[in-house]
């Protein structure tokens, strides 16, 4: 490796590469790259691999400042999207230099080294793509609908499956019941949340700032995570009837809220009506018969009992999403599930492990919601950055402009937990948010949903307040353990410093149920305990409302433009503006020290700038020292 770095491209920098980020289909593209040497390359070449073929291009010489001279070539993004990775090299007296990307992978200001380097990335994506804009203003909701609110008025559980337990009170923890021959689930609990329950709670999620709720699945089927699909076009029974659905979009779209389904699409369960394992349904299923309707759809290995599975999960048999009929059941039919339940007043879909469907059936699946409601949204489950996402050996086009609307923003949980927990500090946090930044289309970013909290992992509360790590602690133990008093004290505090952060970050905020209410909780099941009601911790739930109220009154904060203002240490900071509007951001992590920074307001806007979170105003008239406490955020809005 040479450590005198005479090569420099900043792909985050428009002087280097414009324009920025990820471009539609035909763009041209100008790269640049800049040669510190008194003496010129014999040759700077750029190349490049796009759609799997190889471009070497010389590079011009457009600039000549004596010790610095720039080079440059032009690109063109192809008519059909996709990804385009690039790197340079020069060639200096006979030797070859390259310069590619950090050894990170996260854009920005390369690394000068002797051998070829990781390249840089472009996304490429259909021109005319475009999210729905009320999507990037909302605030949404999830919500474990078994663990949520029992809506009967007398408390009954509604139609409990047989051979499943009923849990005697509502703040029991929750249990497997486990099969000592092979660990699998022998019997299934429930607390008994139903949609009369959402529909009662209505108003408290009115209060609380929700825009949009997103469930998760709640079509019939055994367990009481619902994703083992028992039946596409049946709500089950625990939680009520379709019409039971039909009226809770209607109550709450009459309070401005829209609801978000989860489509468990890649398998089904195998007590379903398509497989019937269990032999629960009339009729014959896949695995019953070979002259099932259902039998094209599964993909057995060794009729009957040996076939594809979730995961080696044999109660969750592998679909074949590409059967014709399937798609149809799906997609195509004019009452096919997804339009079926849109039209029960679905606003969109959430598409369980994305990856896990082909970006053919994806494609589908969205033009479908399209035409039924050019204004629904399509977001997919994906953990890591959705632009270069490989699954079965090839790039996955999740935002290649046809296939998802936008993502679960997996990496921002990962990344500012980092950040809170002092794993990370604000440089390599800004760099990688950057690096999501110039890699997403831009309504994907500004779309992002951004969760700290899932039913996939544990309680933020617990992690923020530092219980021990669940890896050595036996699953009774992960079941009664709680935060010591100053465990929880610090959990709060960080929890309410990182809350605003994602309230203030471009994309939608999305709430698990419960931790605004102050839930703690280790992995599944102990993530899904039922919501506390009249145990909620106040000082936590009304900050929540307060910072929500704050992004739904400030469209900055909605989908304005975002810009990293800082970031060094314990301290991160960003603006955001929209039209007139300006906010700027500010967040110290340090648990003990106050911190000291001092940023340049003036490009922004001159005069009062008002602290919205301690009803204060703060005068800009000369660069401005920002005094941020321990764990303390502050927002101040230019209007």
């Amino acid at each position: 490796m040479i450590t005198l770095s005479w090569l420099l491209h900043d792909s985050q920098d428009t002087f280097f590469r414009d324009p920025f980020g990820a471009v539609p289909c035909g763009t041209v593209i100008i790269l640049r790259l800049k040669v510190c040497s008194d003496e010129a390359p014999e040759s700077v070449h750029v190349r490049l691999w796009e759609n799997n073929k190889e471009i070497n291009k010389e590079m011009r010489l457009a600039d000549d400042a004596g010790r610095e001279k720039i080079y440059q070539a032009e690109v063109t993004a192809s008519k059909e999207p996709g990804l385009i990775w690039y790197y340079f090299f020069a060639v200096r007296h006979g030797r070859v230099y390259y310069y590619g990307n950090n050894p990170y992978r996260l854009g920005g200001k390369g690394l000068l080294q002797e051998h070829i380097p990781p390249s840089y990335q472009i996304t490429v994506y259909r021109e005319g793509y475009s999210v729905p804009a009320w999507f990037k203003k909302t605030v949404m909701y999830q919500i474990y609908v078994d663990r949520f609110f029992n809506g009967n008025e007398d408390g009954r559980v509604s139609n409990p499956p047989k051979g499943s337990l009923v849990h005697a009170s509502w703040e029991d923890t929750p249990l497997y019941v486990r099969d000592p021959r092979n660990n699998g689930i022998l019997r299934w609990t429930f607390f008994g949340g139903n949609l009369p329950g959402v529909i009662a709670k209505l108003p408290y999620l009115k209060e609380l700032g929700i825009g949009v709720i997103y469930f998760n699945p709640v079509f019939e089927s055994s367990s009481n995570h619902k994703y083992d699909t028992g039946d596409y076009k049946k709500i089950d029974p625990m939680f009520g009837t379709n019409e039971t659905f039909r009226q809770l979009c209607k109550k709450a779209g009459q309070m401005g809220i829209r609801i978000i389904l989860d489509g468990v699409f890649s398998h089904t369960g195998s007590d379903s009506i398509y497989f019937n394992r269990e032999g629960s349904y009339p009729g014959e299923g896949a695995y019953q018969s070979r002259e099932s309707p259902y039998y094209r759809w599964f993909k057995f290995i060794d009729y009957p009992d040996v076939y594809e599975s979730w995961w080696g999960i044999g109660t969750l048999p592998n679909v074949n999403e590409m059967e014709p009929t399937y798609q149809d059941f799906i997609i195509n039919d004019d009452d096919s599930v997804v339009k079926y339940w849109m039209k029960m007043g679905a606003k969109g879909w959430r598409l369980d492990v994305a990856d896990e469907l082909p970006d053919e059936f994806i494609r589908k699946l969205r033009l479908a919601m399209k035409k039924q409601d050019p204004d629904s949204i399509l977001i997919g489950e994906v953990w890591e950055d959705a632009s270069h996402k490989v699954s079965y050996g090839h790039n996955r086009a999740f935002l290649w402009g046809e296939a998802l609307d936008t993502v679960m923003n997996y990496p921002f949980r990962k990344i500012m937990l980092d950040f809170i927990l002092g794993r990370k500090d604000a440089r390599q946090v800004n760099m990688s948010l950057m690096s999501l930044y110039e890699n997403y289309p831009k309504d994907a970013f500004y779309s992002a949903m951004n969760l700290i909290g899932s039913h996939d992992v544990p309680r933020v509360l617990t992690i923020l307040g530092e219980g021990p790590p669940e890896e050595g602690l036996a699953e009774v133990e992960r079941g009664e353990a709680t935060l010591l008093p100053v465990q929880r004290k610090l959990g709060l505090r960080r929890l309410k410093l990182l809350a605003l952060i994602q309230m203030t970050f471009p994309g939608v905020p999305a709430i698990y149920y419960g931790d605004e209410a102050g839930m703690e909780g280790y992995s599944d099941p102990f993530n899904r305990a039922p919501y506390p009601w009249a145990r909620e911790e106040q000082n936590l739930l009304e900050w929540y409302k307060k910072i929500i109220a704050l992004k739904n009154k400030h469209p900055a904060l909605q989908d304005g433009e975002w810009m990293p203002l800082y970031a060094k240490g314990d301290v991160y900071a960003y603006l955001r503006q929209k039209d007139s509007e300006k906010a700027a951001a500010f967040f110290n992590r340090n648990i003990k020290d106050e911190a000291r920074i001092t940023v340049d307001l003036r490009p922004f806007g001159k005069g009062i700038w008002r602290d919205v979170l301690n009803a204060a105003e703060f005068r800009v008239e000369e660069s401005q020292e920002i005094v941020l406490a321990p764990l303390e955020g502050k927002v101040l809005i230019k209007a």
